[in-house]
């Protein structure tokens, strides 16, 4: 990508979130989405677990786990699913999944009769970065793909965006290279089919497929109740999603707008909004999102040409100057343009949100310390009867 081409695009990408971002704060009804409570899904856990886990003997599961970022934050130099968490042996993030994963294998298998599934019913790809590929795939090939088979693994780049200081000017890496970075989760399907990935799976007669990041190591993936429940129900989509703590947590939550599910960000809240209370004392607009969604393969084809909305990130863009210095800057000073796998659920007619316990199946590790850092993540894990 040339210099003036990657500033073309900045400035179409700048237009387009700036339209949006108007468009966004000016309409929308925002209504209660009400979840699959904890409670629900007790009273019917046997019928879903054995509907998801014969759906998955089918071979109808594929999985797609979200890991094209870095551990910058983390103070970790390289792709963040490569952290060793362990505290008296090695625990890598991957290895945290594939051993969740596996879980479920087990439990899958026990609800179809004569059958064992394993990696060849269902298949991972593993979305990366230009900035973390080669290191990423270099880490599963040494820990021989975690005993998942490197034949049911697929990786795949997500695409790459330019990025500008706060005016739209263009930043570089060097004199001829445009600065860019990964364009948000959001285009992970539209990557998908660039590499081919859409096409095998289809092969393969994948149907649905469950979504997820790399962030949260207690992750519950390929949940064949989760599956169970959404077909059950007669939903085309659903998201995991755990109670907030109190109004003012910062995290995004299921509701419906203008007819469709969405995924509503803590400040798009009116205060009555978020204090908002139901007949039991939970929070109305209460169901905060953990990134592990399950969407129907027809509708994420369906809406594969829609034009997805495009947000402004701040970030620190490390760039050189027109001097030829190179800054490492300590203070977000520009915007990554970002598309985010929430959009997509305005698409889709329906979601269910799907209600789990944080201390269960929320453990992200986001922080260098504090909350959701490493060491809380390693607190749940013990929590949970993970040897560190």
């Amino acid at each position: 990508m040339t210099r003036d081409e990657a500033q073309e695009l900045v400035n179409d990408y700048m237009q387009a979130a700036r339209a949006y971002k108007k468009k966004a704060s000016g309409e929308g009804e925002i209504c209660p989405l009400a979840p699959l409570t904890i409670e629900e899904r007790k009273k019917k856990e046997e019928l879903y677990c054995q509907k998801g886990s014969e759906l998955m003997a089918q071979k109808e599961l594929g999985l797609v786990l979200l890991a094209g970022g870095m551990g910058t934050r983390l103070g970790f130099d390289g792709p963040k699913g490569t952290l060793n968490i362990g505290r008296t042996r090695e625990l890598y993030i991957f290895e945290c999944l594939f051993h969740n994963l596996k879980e479920q294998l087990d439990i899958a298998s026990e609800h179809v009769a004569g059958a064992t599934l394993s990696a060849a019913d269902v298949p991972v790809c593993i979305m990366t970065s230009d900035k973390n590929d080669g290191a990423t795939r270099t880490f599963f090939r040494e820990h021989d793909y975690f005993g998942y088979g490197e034949e049911n693994i697929y990786f795949f780049t997500q695409e790459m965006a330019p990025a500008c200081d706060y005016e739209g000017h263009l930043l570089m890496e060097d004199a001829h290279t445009p600065a860019t970075s990964p364009n948000g989760n959001g285009g992970w399907y539209s990557s998908m089919k660039k590499a081919g990935l859409t096409e095998t799976l289809c092969r393969r007669g994948v149907k649905w497929l469950n979504v997820f990041g790399v962030d949260n190591v207690l992750a519950k993936i390929a949940d064949p109740v989760f599956l169970g429940a959404v077909v059950a129900e007669n939903k085309t989509s659903g998201s995991k999603a755990v109670a907030k703590r109190s109004p003012d947590e910062k995290v995004g939550v299921m509701c419906e707008k203008n007819g469709h599910p969405a995924i509503v960000e803590y400040y798009e809240l009116t205060a009555r909004q978020a204090e908002e209370r139901n007949g039991d004392g939970g929070l109305t607009y209460g169901m905060g999102v953990i990134l592990n969604y399950l969407f129907r393969v027809e509708d994420l084809e369906r809406i594969a040409g829609e034009s997805m909305p495009v947000h402004l990130a701040e970030k620190k863009i490390p760039y050189m100057d027109e001097q030829g210095t190179f800054h490492h800057p300590d203070q977000p000073n520009g915007y990554k343009f970002e598309i985010l796998i929430t959009d997509l659920l305005s698409y889709l007619e329906d979601c269910l949100p799907y209600e789990v316990l944080r201390r269960e199946e929320f453990a992200p590790v986001k922080n260098r310390e504090g909350a959701d850092s490493v060491e809380s993540a390693r607190e749940l894990l013990e929590a949970a009867g993970v040897i560190l």
